[in-house]
């Protein structure tokens, strides 16, 4: 299944990276091959194959989390929004209200 270059240039869109043309051909076929190989896994009958949700036997290894320093200044990071606002990255409502 061959992915249109249009796809490309929406994912890369969403993505927020631009890419060179050379470089939409190479994704092109990259994700073409992965979406072909999930095709080909879709085939296979795994009806006799137990559930593994994993095979290490370790339980609750979990990781304290840890508070760090941002490299970037704000402004530095609001550069990078979309849309900003009084200071803030500005974002879609999703409680379904306009402010």
């Amino acid at each position: 299944m061959k992915l249109p270059k249009t796809e490309i240039e929406h994912i890369a869109r969403l993505a927020r990276i631009e890419l060179s043309e050379p470089e939409k051909q190479r994704y092109a076929n990259q994700l073409s091959a992965i979406l072909d190989y999930v095709e080909e896994l879709k085939q296979l009958d795994i009806k006799d194959v137990p559930d593994v949700g994993q095979i290490t036997g370790l339980t609750n290894q979990l990781a304290a989390d840890e508070v760090k320093g941002c490299e970037l200044s704000r402004d530095e990071l609001l550069k990078n929004a979309p849309a900003t606002e009084k200071g803030y990255i500005k974002v879609k409502s999703v409680l379904g209200r306009e402010t």
